[in-house]
């Protein structure tokens, strides 16, 4: 028998000091909204691990542990979940300081670091990122597995 998944609009904000202690609250926040759009276990957790990773970055290597915030905020809706992430550390742009694996290179031998960001980036369906106002805001959207990411206009 086939359950219909309840699904509901819902918008949410959260403003937290930018510390690794605050990473469960924004981590709570997306799962919330993921499973008010309805989302299966998959794209909870694809979701959840591209904000977990940039909200990481921002704390250990935007602030470098110093004082600051991040603010999230995200909205569902049936199927999909966009979240943006915004912080005033200094300008960083995710989508420049990505590497992706380099599979012919033994792994003691390739260079440190932005793999994390390329599993963040590839784990979501749309990304996005503005410097605006001195701020860094990331937007980030996952949909259901089997969703329609342009669905046809009536």
């Amino acid at each position: 028998m086939d359950e219909a998944v309840k699904t509901a609009r819902m918008s949410a904000e959260l403003e937290v000091p930018a510390t690794l202690g605050a990473l469960g609250d924004i981590a709570a926040l997306v799962l919330r909204l993921a499973g008010s759009a309805g989302l299966g276990k998959g794209a909870s957790y694809r979701i959840r691990l591209a904000v977990d990773e940039l909200a990481t970055n921002i704390v250990m290597h935007g602030y470098r542990g110093g004082d600051g915030r991040i603010t999230v905020r995200g909205r569902s809706g049936p199927g999909r979940v966009r979240i943006s992430i915004e912080d005033r550390a200094p300008a960083f742009d995710p989508v420049q300081g990505r590497l992706p694996p380099e599979p012919h290179t033994a792994p003691e031998r390739r260079r440190i670091g932005g793999l994390g960001i390329h599993l963040a980036l590839t784990s979501v369906d749309e990304f996005d990122y503005v410097r605006r106002d001195g701020r860094n805001i990331s937007t980030l959207t996952v949909m259901a597995e089997g969703t329609d990411p342009c669905p046809p206009r009536p």
